[in-house]
C-alpha cells in the first residue's frame, strides 16, 4: 500500500521540470513545421498541394505561401510561420531556407540543453554567431553594379529555377530585371517599391505569352453594348469617382406617381440630367473614361452609356478603389470626384487605348503614355488558375531578388557553398574560444550544414557523401564549390550561374537566430 501511495507524488509536476517541458514542447512543435516544408527546398524540391475548406486548391513550393495557408495551432510553431513572413518582407526569397535553418538551429539548441548549458547562454551565443556569419558572408561576396545586366539575370534565374515554372526562367528573368530597372534610377535608388510593378493575370495561352507592357493593362473590358468605340488614338483619359446615374436620396423612400404627365416629366428630367453630365465630360476634351466602382448605386446606367457612345467616348467601368493610385501614376491623370471639377488639366494623355482580345481573354491596354510616372505592368498568361497563381508568385520572388540587389549591391554563390564556408570558419573560431560559448559556436556551425544536406537529399543524392566531399573541397580552399543538383556532383557553382543576393543569406541567418533566441527564452506557457 505504501508503494502505491507514493507513486502519484513522483509523477506530479515539479516546478523545476516545467521550464524544461515547455522548452521541449516548443522545440518539437517548431521542428515539425520545419520538417513539413524541408522537402520543398532547392531546384529539385517537391511541391505541396494545399486545399481550403471551400474546395480551392493551391499548388506551390514557396515556403511563405505554404506556411501562410497551413493551419498551425501551436504558438511556437506560429513563430516559424511569422519568421517565414518576415523573410518574405525583408528579402522576398529564401522563405523555405530560413525555416529549415531555424529548425536545424533548434535541434542544435536542444542538444546543448541536454548537455546542461543554460538557455540564455545558448540564445546569446547564437545571436553572436549569426552576426559573425554575416561578416564572413560579406567577405566572400562580390560587389555588383546595376548596369551589369548579366549578373542580374543570373540571380533572377537562380530564384526561378527552384519554382514550378523553372522551364520558363529564360523568359521571366529578363521581364523581372527590366521591370525593376524601369521603375528606379540605378544610380541613386536604394530600394524598389514593388507596388509600381503591376502583375496582371489573365487565363488563356501559356506562360510563354507573358509580356511586359510599357504602359498600363486593365483587366476590365471596354463597354461596347451601347455601340461605343473599343479603340482610341490620341487618347485623353479621365478617371471619375462620381456616378453617371440618377441621384438617389440618402434615405430609402418611395414616390408614388399616378399621372402620366408627371411620369414623363421625371423621365425627361433624368434624361436631361445625364445628358448634361455627358456633355460636360465631352466639353473637357476627354475621349476615354474610366469609372470607379460604386457601392451605393450604379456607377453608370444604360442611358449614360448610350450618350457616351454617341459622343464617341470609350468607357471602362468597375475600376477598383485600390487600382486608382496606380492608374493615376501610370497615365498621369488625376481622380475627379465631382462633375464641377472636371477640367482638362486633370486628364492623362496616351497615344493608344485599345481593347485587346487574345487567346480567349480580353483586356484593355494603354500605351504611349505622355508624362507617365515610373510604373510598369506585366501581363501573365497561363493555361489554368493553378499555373497562373504560381507564375505570379514566382515572378514576385524574382522581382524581390532584384530588389535585394538594389538594396545591398552584392552577390554570393548559391548551391550550399556559403553555408559550408561559414560553417568551417565558425569551427575554426570555436577552437579559439573558451567556456560554454565554444560549444554553442560548434553546434551553430554544424546546424548550418542542413542547407547543403537538404539540397543533396531532395535531389536524390547521397547527402552524407556529398556534404563530406563539399567540406573537403572547402578545406582545400575552393570556396565557390557547391552542389550541382542537375549533374549530381560538386562543381564550381559560379560557372553554373547559380548565384544569389547577399541580403537573402544574411537576413535568413539573422532572422533564424533571432527566432531561436525567442524560443529559448520562453520557460512557461
Amino acid at each position: 500500500m505504501a508503494v502505491a501511495a507514493s507513486a502519484p507524488k513522483q509523477t506530479q509536476f515539479r516546478d523545476k521540470e516545467k521550464p524544461k517541458e515547455v522548452r521541449s514542447s516548443n522545440i518539437i512543435a517548431a521542428k515539425a513545421v520545419a520538417d513539413a516544408i524541408r522537402t520543398s527546398l532547392g531546384p529539385k524540391g517537391m511541391d505541396k498541394m494545399i486545399q481550403f475548406g471551400k474546395g480551392e486548391v493551391v499548388i506551390t513550393n514557396d515556403g511563405a505561401t505554404i506556411l501562410k495557408h497551413m493551419s498551425v495551432m501551436h504558438p511556437a510553431a506560429k513563430m516559424l510561420v511569422d519568421l517565414s513572413a518576415a523573410q518574405d518582407v525583408e528579402a522576398g526569397d529564401g522563405t523555405t531556407s530560413v525555416v529549415v535553418l531555424a529548425g536545424s538551429l533548434l535541434t542544435a539548441a536542444e542538444s546543448l540543453l541536454h548537455q546542461g548549458i543554460h538557455p540564455t547562454i545558448i540564445a546569446e551565443s547564437f545571436t553572436r554567431a549569426a552576426d559573425i556569419c554575416s561578416k564572413y558572408l560579406e567577405e566572400i561576396s562580390t560587389k555588383l553594379d546595376l548596369t551589369d545586366r548579366e549578373s542580374l539575370l543570373r540571380a533572377a534565374s537562380t530564384s526561378l529555377n527552384s519554382k514550378i515554372v523553372s522551364q520558363y526562367s529564360t523568359l521571366l528573368s529578363p521581364i523581372a530585371v527590366d521591370s525593376v530597372l524601369q521603375v528606379i534610377d540605378p544610380a541613386v535608388s536604394t530600394n524598389v517599391d514593388l507596388r509600381d510593378i503591376r502583375l496582371v493575370t489573365k487565363l488563356g495561352g501559356t506562360i510563354d505569352d507573358t509580356v511586359m507592357v510599357d504602359g498600363l493593362v486593365l483587366t476590365q473590358n471596354v463597354i461596347t453594348s451601347a455601340g461605343g468605340p473599343s479603340r482610341m488614338e490620341k487618347a485623353k483619359i479621365a478617371l471619375i469617382q462620381f456616378q453617371l446615374s440618377p441621384p438617389k436620396p440618402d434615405i430609402d423612400n418611395q414616390v408614388i406617381v399616378n399621372d402620366y404627365r408627371q411620369m414623363d416629366k421625371i423621365l425627361k428630367e433624368e434624361r436631361q440630367y445625364l445628358l448634361n453630365l455627358c456633355k460636360k465630360i465631352k466639353k473637357s476634351g476627354c475621349n476615354v473614361l474610366l469609372i470607379q466602382k460604386s457601392i451605393l448605386r450604379d456607377a453608370v446606367n444604360d442611358l449614360s452609356l448610350h450618350f457616351l457612345a454617341k459622343l464617341k467616348i470609350l468607357t471602362v467601368k468597375e475600376i477598383e478603389r485600390d487600382e486608382v493610385e496606380f492608374i493615376c501614376k501610370s497615365t498621369g491623370c488625376k481622380p475627379i470626384a465631382d462633375i464641377e471639377s472636371f477640367t482638362e488639366d486633370k486628364l492623362g494623355y496616351a497615344n493608344m487605348v485599345e481593347e485587346v482580345s487574345s487567346m480567349g481573354a480580353r483586356y484593355v491596354q494603354i500605351t504611349g503614355v505622355k508624362n507617365a510616372g515610373k510604373s510598369v505592368s506585366v501581363l501573365i498568361r497561363g493555361a489554368n488558375h493553378l499555373v497562373l497563381e504560381e507564375a505570379e508568385r514566382s515572378l514576385h520572388d524574382a522581382l524581390c531578388v532584384i530588389r535585394c540587389l538594389v538594396k545591398k549591391r552584392a552577390l554570393i554563390a548559391g548551391g550550399g557553398a556559403p553555408e559550408v564556408y561559414i560553417s568551417q570558419k565558425l569551427h575554426h573560431l570555436a577552437k579559439s574560444l573558451k567556456g560554454m560559448e565554444a560549444y554553442c559556436f560548434q553546434e551553430f556551425a554544424n546546424a548550418l550544414e542542413v542547407i547543403p544536406y537538404t539540397l543533396a537529399e531532395n535531389a536524390g543524392l547521397n547527402p552524407i557523401r556529398i556534404v563530406t566531399e563539399l567540406r573537403n573541397r572547402h578545406a582545400n580552399g575552393e570556396i565557390t564549390a557547391g552542389i550541382n543538383v542537375r549533374k549530381g556532383t560538386i562543381s564550381n557553382i559560379l560557372e553554373e550561374n547559380v548565384i544569389q543576393p547577399l541580403l537573402v543569406s544574411t537576413s535568413a541567418i539573422t532572422l533564424a537566430a533571432e527566432t531561436v533566441k525567442m524560443v529559448m527564452k520562453i520557460d512557461d506557457m
